[in-house]
């Protein structure tokens, strides 16, 4: 077993090392920060660390695995993503941004590796509840003209996480997806996914953006 950080170059290197010598029949891509805070406060260092966990360190491991697993002519890749990559929330921008980045990569890589017996999924996960409402970084002055919303979207967040699916559901989905003769592009589950997804394509955007606001006490 190896250790892996998605800031850590040292770490990449050496699982990248590892696929080189044997190549992964399965990637599951499930790093990750939960980060909130009002746009305007979000501190550059902190937006950089989250691009670089949840984004840009899993996308240059992958790029490093890639090779082997196309000359193996076989290979899963499942990317762990978010709804909120595709139903953006007040006062998190940052990680909606991230999960959104993660799925447009992993959306076109599909198309790119598919020819080689690669497939690619990306599963986005509704609230779950895995206790990171304790881990999730937040940022924002308290004396902020956004404090307030911020606090009131938070409290609904923990709320609905508190309630949300255990993380064994996302879990079968993955090893569904593994197992799958026809694995799929996109799965969303938690949340009232299979609801919520097609009512929120079938909306105008704005009426998302106000759905998704009220949901989290938001105006």
């Amino acid at each position: 077993m190896l250790a892996l950080s998605m800031e850590s170059q040292a770490d990449i290197e050496a699982i990248a090392a590892a696929g080189a010598a044997e190549p992964f029949d399965v990637v599951v891509a499930n790093a990750g920060e939960s980060q909130s805070g009002p746009f305007e406060e979000l501190p550059r260092d902190a937006l950089e660390r989250l691009f670089q966990v949840n984004v840009l360190g899993q996308v240059e491991l992958l790029q490093k695995l890639l090779p082997g697993m196309r000359a193996a002519g076989r290979g899963r890749i499942i990317l762990i993503g978010s709804m909120l990559g595709g139903l953006p929330l007040s006062y998190r921008s940052s990680y909606v941004a991230a999960k959104a980045a993660l799925r447009g990569f992993g959306m076109a890589l599909r198309g790119e590796v598919a020819q080689f017996g690669i497939d690619v999924t990306v599963v986005e996960p509704g609230a779950i509840n895995t206790g990171i409402s304790q881990r999730r970084t937040k940022y924002g002055a308290a004396d902020s003209v956004y404090a307030d919303d911020v606090r009131r979207m938070l409290t609904r967040l923990d709320a609905n996480e508190a309630k949300g699916i255990p993380a064994s559901r996302i879990a079968d989905v993955v090893m569904r997806e593994i197992a799958a003769e026809r694995p799929m592009a996109l799965v969303a589950e938690g949340s009232s996914a299979r609801a919520v997804v097609p009512l929120v394509r079938a909306i105008p955007t704005q009426a998302m953006l106000t759905l998704m606001r009220r949901v989290h006490g938001l105006r």
